[in-house]
């Protein structure tokens, strides 16, 4: 495997992983907030993020590639407001699809055609993800000021 692509794929592996840490720590937030709803939300989140980044492990290893694991930050834990908390995924979400455009670039710079073809999935991911956070965070939004419309965008989340 071509030794900057096998780079810049344990350093995604690594995002990703954040990304799941991330989600748990929102997670955390909205349970001591008692917005359950938001909670199970956040934990679906993680699920995907931690199953993408072992899309890209399972990938790398298919590849011939060495996986390594880098170490992980602490998110932050606790955010001024629901829609802070709802705006930090939707920013991670950007900054991810961001990291995996340029990744995309460097695969096909170093014709890594297999890699090239495989992070197209993860960039109509990323498009089906940002979506899902702008959507909730401008929802989160408009009812800031509203504790009943906090409680029904909640009961909503708790069905995904």
């Amino acid at each position: 495997m071509n030794a900057k692509v096998e780079k810049a794929l344990n350093e995604q592996i690594h995002a990703e992983f954040f990304s799941f840490y991330l989600s748990l720590s929102v997670a955390a937030y909205f349970t001591a907030h008692h917005l359950d709803g938001f909670a199970h939300w956040m934990r679906i989140q993680a699920q995907e993020e931690f199953a993408h980044a072992m899309k890209l492990f399972d990938f790398l290893n298919e590849r011939g590639g060495t996986v390594e694991l880098l170490p992980l930050e602490a998110p932050t834990r606790e955010w001024a407001s629901p829609s802070d908390a709802v705006e930090a995924v939707l920013e991670h979400e950007k900054f991810i699809s961001s990291r995996i455009n340029d990744l995309v670039d460097l695969a096909t710079a170093e014709n890594d055609h297999a890699t090239t073809v495989m992070l197209h999935w993860y960039v109509s991911e990323q498009v089906e993800e940002e979506a899902t956070a702008d959507t909730l965070f401008h929802q989160v939004k408009m009812v800031e000021s509203s504790p009943h419309g906090l409680l029904m965008i909640d009961r909503e989340l708790s069905g995904r």
